[in-house]
């Protein structure tokens, strides 16, 4: 299948490990010349140096706790290069524990890191894919906008939030054959995988393989997925073979999610 992403250009955000990693990587397979934002320069280098030589892919040094410092180094990058016709919001998931005993603190710091920084990102980026009549948006976020998850209380408010704020965005956008959809990755061999399995290990009193062994069991399909696996979702997202796929929650959770 020909996705029709030859010569486009994405942002990806959270782009030096786990599932941001995969999709810069997984976008840049298909043509994509892709443009990666994290706020570790060295690790934004060694990922810069995987990508295929035959683009000019490229990297912002950014922090996504300051939205305007993020949208005055994007605004720069796109004056300077150019704007995208892709766009992968993802970022790192709040800290886990109960929502009764989270700190006002950990609400604000997550509302301004996903859905603040999304929005920024957002306004900054449409006006160009509006010119191009081409725009993707995909928000990784996570199934606990279809299923709240035990012990990740901020993480499942701001998540429902952003979830929210897309379909609103979707309605407004799909006029200017602009999507924007939302990808639900499950358990996800990834760095916050092991430290939710440490977590877990550490609460219930057993050893790490058993808290790994339960929670692949709680999976219909018996295991983690790859971060490779949500990154052909988001790629597929991305391309113009989904022109007409808009305002979803997409479940990349191998059966886990006990609602349609």
């Amino acid at each position: 299948m020909d996705l029709g992403l030859n010569n486009k250009f994405a942002l990806v955000c959270g782009s030096t490990a786990g599932i941001g990693k995969a999709t810069a990587i997984a976008l840049a397979a298909e043509g994509v010349e892709v443009t990666l934002i994290a706020r570790n320069e060295d690790k934004l280098k060694a990922v810069l140096a995987e990508l295929p030589r035959h683009r000019n892919h490229n990297y912002i040094v950014a922090d996504f706790s300051d939205p305007e410092a993020l949208k005055e180094k994007v605004e720069a990058h796109i004056n300077s290069n150019h704007g995208f016709h892709i766009l992968v919001n993802n970022t790192g998931g709040p800290a886990g524990g109960p929502i009764f005993s989270a700190q006002i603190e950990a609400f604000e710091s997550a509302f301004t890191q996903h859905l603040k920084c999304n929005h920024v990102l957002v306004q900054t980026l449409v006006p160009f894919m509006k010119s191009e009549q081409y725009g993707r948006i995909i928000n990784v976020i996570s199934t606990s906008v279809k299923q709240p998850l035990d012990g990740l209380g901020v993480s499942n408010t701001i998540r429902g939030a952003v979830a929210n704020w897309s379909k609103t965005l979707a309605n407004e956008l799909g006029q200017f054959a602009i999507t924007v959809n939302n990808v639900l990755p499950g358990a996800t061999s990834t760095e916050r995988l092991s430290q939710i399995i440490k977590n877990k290990s550490a609460k219930q009193g057993i050893d790490i393989e058993e808290a790994s062994s339960n929670m692949k069991n709680s999976v219909p399909a018996k295991r983690f997925a790859k971060p490779e696996e949500t990154a052909d979702a988001i790629t597929f997202l991305a391309s113009a073979c989904a022109a007409y796929i808009n305002g979803i929650n997409l479940p990349v959770d191998g059966g886990r999610t006990k609602s349609l």
